[in-house]
């Protein structure tokens, strides 16, 4: 009679299992952010190539990326509730690697982002610095939806709005008309990360964390995001009405109707209809902020 030996744990990960970590689909939105900075600036894009892909990388595949990283080391008890086929539940990321991962990504990050001129580094340093506090105690701020997601929109808009105004400004502050929508972007994106806790709710039940769907119900979630990712784009459009660019402001509100109509939907059954939403009523979301960068970047060429 034979036996079948099992293989031994993994001790090293392997670079697929690395790669699922750093997840390079959440990329996107910060790279995005960073492109719709460089434009709001106005400044020509030569000259400013090497910089521009510095950032980009900065922006996603490093301090997005560590993000990704230190959330899932600091979470895997939720983890293994909610989405145990995940790297470190699953044990393709044996031991402490997770960890290790994060604070070389962070080391990795600012250390790149010392390219960018005092502005950009700062942006990093505030950014991984939000990274961290969202998902590691004693702060933890994802155990209040409220603060978690506001660091999240900050993280992954605002910041990366200033860094590529930054960039193109040679390292100093972006325009204060740019500044002001990175902020009001980073209130919207407050609502698209409440979208991602609806997949989540037993798990952030049972281990105390309190995502607003755990909070306010799942109605009272999906509502509250709807209405925090309108506002801001509302004020957005009274902005550029009053700066002198109607057309742009019509684009923004055509985004918004078709917003609207999405939300309807979302709002029938949100817990069904998330994933549904955020694959196609946040890029509405996030293409009002190339058009209302490229209202900017229209204003500044007026002035030059």
């Amino acid at each position: 009679m034979t036996s079948t030996a099992q293989a031994p744990p993994p001790t090293f990960p392997a670079p697929s299992a690395v790669a699922e970590l750093l997840k390079p689909v959440t990329w996107f939105p910060p790279m995005w952010a960073f492109s719709c900075g460089v434009v709001a600036s106005g400044v020509p894009l030569a000259g400013h190539w090497t910089l521009i892909v510095v950032g980009v990388l900065l922006s996603g595949p490093l301090v997005c990326a560590t993000s990704q990283a230190v959330n899932d080391w600091f979470d895997r008890h939720v983890d293994a509730i909610n989405e145990p086929h995940r790297p470190i539940p699953s044990g393709r990321m044996p031991g402490r690697w997770g960890l290790y991962v994060a604070i070389v990504w962070t080391l990795l990050s600012l250390a790149v982002s010392t390219a960018l001129g005092p502005w950009g580094f700062g942006a990093a340093v505030v950014g991984l610095a939000l990274a961290w506090a969202y998902s590691a105690p004693p702060l933890r701020l994802k155990r209040n939806g409220w603060w978690g997601c506001l660091a999240c929109g900050i993280c992954y808009e605002g910041l990366a709005w200033v860094t590529g105004g930054a960039v193109m400004a040679g390292g100093q502050a972006p325009a204060m008309a740019s500044l002001l929508l990175a902020a009001l972007y980073s209130a919207g994106a407050h609502g698209i990360m409440t979208l991602n806790d609806f997949k989540a709710i037993e798990g952030d039940r049972q281990m105390g964390i309190g995502s607003l769907p755990v909070r306010l119900g799942v109605r009272g979630a999906a509502r509250a995001a709807c209405v925090i990712m309108a506002v801001p784009q509302f004020v957005v459009v009274g902005l550029l009405l009053h700066w002198g660019q109607p057309v742009h402001a019509l684009g923004i509100v055509g985004l918004l109707v078709g917003q609207g109509l999405m939300m309807k939907r979302f709002l029938s059954d949100p817990v069904r209809h998330a994933l549904w939403y955020s694959g196609f009523g946040v890029p509405l979301f996030v293409s009002g902020m190339m058009v209302s960068a490229v209202a900017l970047r229209g204003l500044a060429g007026a002035g030059a």
